[in-house]
This record gives structure tokens, C-alpha cells and sequence, in this order.
């Protein structure tokens, strides 16, 4: 794994903040962890919506009760049963079912730019999201109804053991480096944030890059071709591995980056389905081109309102 650029550095600063994981396209990246209150404001805006539902459920439950208050008591079990599930289905399935469809998101981290990854920068799985968000009621759910069902009939040692578990449970996030949680020590996974840079200035405004190889004879120049992309071909990424492709192609050319350049290429071609073979000396140019119509892509469809921020989520 390679370092981050030093003018990335320069740029965003690298702190303690900071992981550098390892793409599935074997691209290193840097990507900022989550900080507390980052987190704790985009769980409070989830909560807010999961209130705000069931405030809307016992609002159903009361109009039905004033609109039928000579129901039967069996019938009036029966409905309060059927609200009761309902609470327990959006307490349960809100999270897991946005951070299911949304890749990693729920409204709450969204709005606060926050995502769910894999801890070690492989693919997002559902069992890694169903397994941090099933330790959430472990966590959380069970210790605060415990504490809050306990009276001054109970003992207080069982109080305390309570209030102990769950400050135990909330707390563990403070006591590690990468803010994870008992779900995402179980699962493999971690919350990061991803910040809505903007683009630098566009690559092709800049002269073509022209590898190490291409320089030594220049009759290899003259025969480096250009690349046309379909549509489908373009809509397989979005901005956030366009920057980290801008940011490779910045590199110097050298022997060490000219080999990235023929490995990211190949994953390139790989993903999109390219079946013309493009030689080494011609990764770069490749790159460019393919950069250069990605890049037309991306804003064409900014232009229509269609924001897709990487090649795992749907335009927005």
C-alpha cells in the first residue's frame, strides 16, 4: 500500500482522523473517520425521524380509538397488538433497511455526510450491516428500557448493574482510535466521513502526460491513440473514484507510478468490460480519455440534478 500524496496532504491535512485503506480496486485511499459529534448528530436526526413515525402510529391508534369508542375490547387488544409490532418493526428494520439500500446510509448519515464502509476496505456486505445494527438492541434498546422500567421497589445493586452495562455498552466508541462501536468490532465495520470536495482544476485544461517509455522514442508518441466510451461504460463510477483517478494521473511519471497506472488500467478494463487490449505504454493515454468522458458524464448528469457520488450509489 502507497502513501497518500503529499498535496493531498497539504490540501486536507493527514491527522489522527485519518485511515488510508486499500480500495477493491487495489486503489489506496484516505478516508477521515467519523468524529463523535458527527456521529452522535447524524443518530440524532435518525431518531428524530423514528419519533416522528411513531408519534404519526399513535396518532393512527388514538383516531381509531375516537372513531370507534364502542369497539369491542378483544378488537381494541388486537389493534394495540398490531402497534405495538408496527413500533417494533420501524425501531428494527429503519436502520437496517436504509443502510441496506442506501449502501452504507441511513437519512440521518447522509444529511450529515457519514457512510458505513468495510473496516478493511473490502465490499460492504449485508451480513456486516445486519450484524451492527442487530448489536444495536444489545447496546442500547434493552439496557435503556431495563433502566427505565426500574422502580424503588427494585434493588439497587440491580440499578446500578444496569446503568454499569449500558454506560459499559455506549462508551466503548471513546476508547478506541477509529470511534468504532461494539457493532463494528462485531461486524468488521466503521463509520467515515465523506466530505463533498470539489473537483481540482480539470486535467484536460493540461498538457497530455506522456509516460517514461513514450519519452525514450517518440514515434511511440505519435502512435498513441485515443479511446471512445459508451454510456454504460461511464455509469459504472461516479465522483468519488473520478477524484482518486485525477489524483493518480498527477502523479510524476516514474517507474514506480507508470506501474499503477498499467495495474489501474487493467481494473479499469476489467470492470467496464473493455475487450481491445491496451498496451502499457498506452495507460496513460487510456487513463486521460477514460477521465476526460467520465468527467463529461458526471456533469452532464449534475446538470439534469442527477449527483452520483460513487459507483455504489444510485443517482441522486
Amino acid at each position: 500500500m502507497t502513501r497518500t500524496d503529499r498535496a493531498g496532504e497539504l490540501i486536507e491535512g493527514i491527522g489522527r482522523g485519518h485511515k488510508e485503506l486499500l480500495s477493491p480496486e487495489g486503489v489506496p485511499l484516505d478516508v477521515r473517520i467519523a468524529g463523535h459529534g458527527e456521529r452522535l448528530a447524524a443518530l440524532i436526526v435518525d431518531l428524530a425521524i423514528i419519533l416522528a413515525a411513531v408519534i404519526c402510529i399513535s396518532l393512527l391508534h388514538d383516531l381509531f380509538l375516537f372513531a370507534f369508542p364502542f369497539t369491542r375490547t378483544s378488537v381494541r387488544a388486537v389493534w394495540h397488538t398490531i402497534i405495538m409490532f408496527v413500533f417494533f418493526i420501524v425501531r428494527n428494520l429503519y436502520f437496517l433497511h436504509f443502510e441496506l439500500a442506501w449502501q452504507g446510509r441511513t437519512p440521518g448519515k447522509k444529511i450529515c455526510g457519514l457512510r458505513v464502509i468495510n473496516r478493511n476496505g473490502g465490499e460492504l456486505t449485508p451480513s456486516a450491516i445486519i450484524a451492527r445494527n442487530l448489536t444495536r438492541e444489545v447496546e442500547m434498546v434493552i439496557p435503556i428500557s431495563l433502566f427505565f422500567s426500574l422502580d424503588a421497589s427494585h434493588p439497587a445493586w440491580g440499578q446500578l448493574a444496569t446503568l454499569a452495562w449500558l454506560l459499559a455498552l455506549t462508551s466503548v466508541p471513546f476508547f478506541n482510535r477509529e470511534h468504532l462501536r461494539a457493532g463494528d468490532l462485531i461486524a468488521g465495520t466503521q463509520v467515515i466521513a465523506m466530505p463533498k470536495r470539489a473537483l481540482l482544476s480539470d486535467l484536460t485544461e493540461q498538457p497530455r502526460w506522456i509516460s517514461a517509455a513514450d519519452i525514450k522514442n517518440t514515434e511511440n508518441v505519435k502512435r498513441v491513440k485515443s479511446y471512445a466510451f459508451t454510456h454504460e461504460q461511464l455509469a459504472i463510477y461516479g465522483n468519488l473514484e473520478l477524484q482518486v483517478l485525477e489524483e493518480i494521473l498527477r502523479r510524476p511519471a516514474n517507474a514506480s507510478n507508470d506501474l499503477m497506472l498499467v495495474e489501474v488500467c487493467g481494473k479499469i478494463c476489467r470492470k467496464i468490460d473493455w475487450k481491445e487490449p491496451v498496451p502499457p505504454e498506452n495507460a496513460r493515454s487510456f487513463l486521460n480519455d477514460f477521465y476526460t468522458a467520465e468527467r463529461a458524464n458526471l456533469e452532464r448528469g449534475q446538470l439534469f440534478g442527477r449527483i452520483r457520488a460513487d459507483k455504489n450509489s444510485a443517482p441522486e
